[in-house]
């Protein structure tokens, strides 16, 4: 299952749930195809923005960390990597504008079979 985590400054976040929640689904989906939109799951963590540092000194403007960890295989599809960077970036920028586009931070993370487990059932 594709699992979001994203962490943002609470008093950007708040109210824009529903969009970034929509926007990241659209944006595995644009990579996957639209078999891939049911299985999409999102966490929204808003910090906030005076217990966010950066560099020594608490964040300015619109940051965020964006996680997306799903099956290691899913990354073997070509290009699927950079394709998601991409479509993360865009979903955040068309959300929130360029700035958050700029200044979003992606990583992903493959699961090996064996490592994820459902329900005590280990997949």
């Amino acid at each position: 299952m594709p699992h979001y985590a994203v962490r943002m400054v609470e008093d950007t976040l708040a109210g824009a749930e529903p969009a970034v929640i929509r926007a990241l689904t659209d944006a595995v989906a644009e990579v996957y195809g639209e078999g891939f939109r049911s299985l999409v799951a999102v966490d929204l963590v808003g910090v906030p923005r005076e217990r966010w540092g950066v560099g020594g000194d608490q964040v300015a403007g619109t940051p965020a960390e964006v996680s997306l960890s799903l099956r290691e295989a899913a990354f073997a599809v070509p290009g699927a990597p950079a394709r998601l960077i991409t479509a993360i970036a865009d979903a955040m920028g068309g959300v929130f504008g360029a700035d958050t586009r700029a200044r979003t931070n992606v990583v992903l993370t493959g699961v090996l079979p064996g490592r994820s487990g459902l329900g005590g059932e280990v997949r």
